[in-house]
């Protein structure tokens, strides 16, 4: 099997997550093509934090919550990246079971391709 990229595994897992906030009917995620820089190296260091732990999905939300944070980011209503305020700025146990699902979805994805993967500069 041909080895794949940290990048073209932040972006598949980026594609299904639109796909999967689609199928909730939440229109709101861009394609990885109109992403911004920041949302894509959010997902690359996602990437980089599985293939280089064996975590969980809680484990996950909390390395993102503490990008997050690191970053200035608080806990709001509704996603605002201009105030960079998020909904999900939340204990993994306070997040709706929606959200939790994304966690699961985002760590099955790394993990189908943890194995082949090769560490490259992105």
């Amino acid at each position: 099997m041909e080895k794949v990229t940290v990048l073209e595994v932040a972006e598949m897992a980026h594609q299904v997550n639109k796909a999967y906030c689609e199928s909730r009917g939440d229109e709101s995620q861009v394609g990885w093509d109109d992403a911004p820089d920041w949302q894509k190296e959010s997902a690359i260091n996602g990437v980089k934090f599985h293939f280089q732990n064996d975590v969980t999905p809680e484990q996950s939300h909390e390395n993102w919550l503490k990008e997050k944070a690191d970053d200035g980011w608080v806990y709001g209503i509704v996603k605002d990246v201009e105030k960079k305020e998020h909904p999900c700025m939340v204990e993994y146990g306070m997040l709706p079971i929606a959200q939790r699902s994304k966690d699961y979805i985002f760590k099955s994805i790394v993990d189908t391709f943890k194995i082949i993967a090769e560490e490259v500069a992105v």
